[in-house]
């Protein structure tokens, strides 16, 4: 699975939401969650101090990254499906979140997410996987 920034806000919140609880479970599990340039990104930028920053970076260099046999493809890839939803009127709150979209789809993955915008992006992308 992937992990989205929202499912990874969730499990720091402690929310208690299917997000958090699944993400806390995969974790515990030793479950394949991979982990896109840009959701490692978003989530250290996240972080409240230069401790919470370190653990959460130890964290996620604990878990595989996932990284593209051909990043200019899977651009490509985020910015047609970002494009689409735009066509067909659907507005998405980040772009990013195509981007996340398109690794899961080239990694064959499904997303874990607690946001909308991946229910959108599903609306017109049927290869997108979602655990919600």
């Amino acid at each position: 699975m992937i992990a989205d920034t929202s499912a990874w806000i969730e499990l720091l919140r402690a929310s208690g939401s299917p997000a958090h609880l699944r993400l806390q479970r995969a974790l515990d599990d030793d479950e394949a969650c991979w982990v896109p340039e840009v959701v490692y990104r978003e989530v250290l930028q996240g972080a409240k101090s230069v401790q919470h920053f370190v653990e959460m970076q130890r964290l996620l260099d604990s878990l595989p990254p996932y990284i593209s046999a051909d990043p200019l493809q899977l651009a490509r890839s985020a910015s047609l499906m970002y494009a689409r939803c735009r066509w067909q009127g659907l507005r998405l709150q980040n772009s990013n979140d195509c981007l996340v979209a398109a690794c899961a789809i080239e990694a064959g993955e499904a997303v874990l997410a607690r946001d909308r915008d991946f229910t959108e992006i599903a609306r017109i992308e049927p290869q997108l996987k979602l655990i919600l």
